[in-house]
Parts: C-alpha cells; structure tokens; sequence
C-alpha cells in the first residue's frame, strides 16, 4: 500500500438475467443504482445492455438461453456447471446482495442457496404464479428476501404468503411515452406513410429462432401475396438470432421478401407497424405499449406444451390479455400456430380499422397503469437490502 491507507474493495452486486428482456430490466437497475452509488460494482451473467450500463460479465447472457422443460434438459449439465460456479464466486466475493432478473428456473435456485449462505436476495420480475404453478409463491419465499414485481395485480399474492414485495411498475411503460410517432418512425425506417407495413418478432432466443423463424417467414410471404406493397420489420435482439433468420431466410428462398432486419430497436418495429406477429413473452407487452395491435402465437416441443397446459390457470397467456382480463389479442399456440392461421389473423386486423383504434385505446390505458419509476423504486429496493446486509450506502 504505497500511500500507507488500506486498499477498499468496491461492493459488488450479483445479478443475472437471462435473456433480451431481463437484460433491459437489469440494465435500468445498474443505471439507477449506480446514479446513486456510483462505487458498486455489478457482476455476473449479463447482456449488452447490462455491460453498457456498467456490469462485468462472467458469463454471457447467451450461456441461459435455453426455453421450455423438454428443451433444458440437454443442456442441464451446463446450466448446472454455470450456476454452481457462479454460486461459489459471488459467495468468494463476498457480495451482500444478489438480483436475479427473470429466469426462474435458474435464478430461484441460485438466491435459495446464497440466501442460505447470508446473501441477501432479489428478485426482479415476478414468475407467472397467477397464471400457472401457484404452488411456486411459498418456494419463492424461501429464496428471495424481496420481489420487485411489475404489475400491479402481482404484489397481493406475495403479501397474502408473507413474501416481501415491491411495485416498480415497467420501464416500457415510460419508455413508450418518449418515442415519436408512428408516421415520424416511418421516415426514419424509409417507409412509406400509407404502406401496409407488419413487424414479426420471433422471438429473442436463438431456441425461438429454430422453432418460430421458418413459420414467420412463410406467413410474411403469405401476407406479401395477398397484399404486394407490404412491407415487414423484423427486429432481432442477437447476432446468434439474426444468423438463425437469415439462414432460415435463404434456405426457404424468401430473400426478395420486402424486409428490414433490425438489431434491436423492437419498440421502433412496433410503433412503425400497423400490425405485427408477436411470439409469447415481454415483447407482447411491448406492442401493447407501444399501441400496435398484434396477433400472439407461440410454439414449444409437444412434451413441453403437455406439461404446461396441464398447469395453467387462466384461459390467456399473452400479458395482454391477462392485463384486459379477456381476450382482445388473438392467440395461436401450438397447432394452431399454423401459416394459414397467422397470415389470415394478420390480414383481418389490418383490415379491420375499427378494431384496431379500439386496441390502441386500450393500450393507451395500459401504459398508465404500468408507469412508474422503475429504475428509482428498484434503487431504492437495493439499498434496503445492502443496509439489511450492514453495507452503508
């Protein structure tokens, strides 16, 4: 120590997401956490938008991206390997507090077992407990010491187990208040304001890719014979997703498709779009805010598909719908998540004008219940647990 003063090592805080859109909810954290106390450190499996925001990957988002029971199953050994090694280097570095954004599956284990270990344990983005598998509340409880919880009807069910729990409400929710306007979008995307224009959103995966890119390139040349001036925006998180679209791209010979490959920019797809296909997940939520009307399909292995339908609890699961509390979105799951079906879905929403200024009314409504200020209710979440933990901040 050349000046003759202890060297003090930076706090670190553990956090993993797991794919596109933790990686956008965890990079909002980092920023405002880091606003307020700029000397933590972040570190564990992280995105691009995560490491923009200051986080140290140990390991890439990539690494879990796996979807589905019967598909994790080849690469459980990994997924295994990967969380004990993490495990054993947060607890090397001494971290007080631990956020597991998303990922369940993987992140529940992890904060059960750093929780054992004094970790104090996070957990941003409530698991679908009011949708299926609601024996997982009392499991949560004994792996995180809070949940931040998106969605205002999420917190009573954590309340009601004793669970700790926190509404931040969703960044997109304010993130689509700040965007230009549909015909603003259209000039940046050199599109033209009367074009009949479809945003597809596959999936963010590279698992997403191999099951839905064959199918939304069909259904997208089904949509261009039908009506030859559309025009199709397909935003696509990854390199890895993007190699797997246009590989899927060339072998089906559809590279006269009238399409613009985005990296990223979803929210500007969408906002562009008239309609768009949009697989299951948080980017249905994202058209919602961004008050494109949508059909939701979605594919998973049959063994896969069994075993979920057997759990579920509502008759929806686009978030969506869950928020109307009926169907407004269409849903084409499994089987029915053929060509013919989305193409027709597709064609008739756009044709039916009237039923589309309703859905964007709707949505308009959506994004007032769900704004908060996530990032400084989250910061604020993450300096409770670091005092819990005896780390002034």
């Amino acid at each position: 120590m050349p000046d003759g003063h202890p060297v003090t090592r930076p706090v670190t805080i553990g956090i993993v997401a797991g794919e596109a859109s933790g990686d956008a909810l965890a990079a909002t954290l980092i920023r405002a956490v880091r606003a307020r106390m700029p000397q933590l450190r972040f570190a564990g499996i992280a995105g691009p938008k995560m490491m923009a925001a200051g986080c140290e990957a140990w390991y890439p988002l990539e690494a879990l991206a796996v979807r589905g029971f019967a598909e994790v199953i080849g690469h459980l050994p990994e997924l295994l390997r990967i969380r004990g090694a993490l495990a054993r280097r947060l607890v090397g570095e001494r971290v007080p507090v631990f956020v597991g954004v998303d990922a369940p599956d993987f992140n529940l284990g992890l904060e059960r077992r750093l929780k054992r270990g004094g970790v104090r344990t996070i957990h941003f983005v409530s698991p679908s407990v009011w949708a299926w598998r609601p024996e997982r509340v009392a499991k949560i409880g004994r792996s995180v010491d809070r949940m931040l919880a998106l969605f205002p009807f999420e917190p009573p069910v954590y309340e009601a187990a004793g669970v700790p729990v926190t509404f931040v409400g969703h960044p997109l929710a304010q993130a689509a208040a700040r965007h230009g306007s549909r015909r603003e979008l259209r000039g940046t995307l050199k599109l033209g304001a009367a074009e009949p224009v479809f945003a597809l959103l596959p999936g963010s995966r590279a698992s997403e890719l191999d099951m839905h890119g064959d199918l939304v390139l069909q259904t997208a040349a089904a949509i261009h014979e039908a009506k030859p001036d559309a025009r199709f925006l397909v935003p696509l998180a990854t390199r890895p997703t993007r190699d797997r679209f246009e590989a899927a791209l060339y072998r089906l010979g559809l590279e006269q498709l009238p399409l613009t490959l985005l990296y990223g920019h979803a929210g500007d797809a969408l906002r562009a779009a008239d309609v768009a296909l949009v697989a299951s997940g948080t980017a249905t939520l994202e058209a919602a805010l961004a008050r494109c009307p949508h059909v939701i399909f979605y594919k998973v292995s049959p063994l896969t598909y069994r075993i979920v339908r057997r759990k579920l609890l509502l008759p929806w699961v686009g978030l969506p719908n869950v928020l109307a509390r009926r169907f407004v979105v269409p849903e084409l799951l499994q089987d029915d998540a053929t060509v013919d079906n989305l193409a027709r879905s597709a064609l008739n929403l756009y044709d039916d004008i009237v039923t589309r200024r309703r859905l964007e009314a709707l949505f308009a409504g959506f994004a007032e219940a769900l704004t908060a200020d996530t990032g400084g209710l989250a910061a604020d979440a993450v300096a409770a647990e670091l005092r819990a933990a005896g780390v002034a901040c």
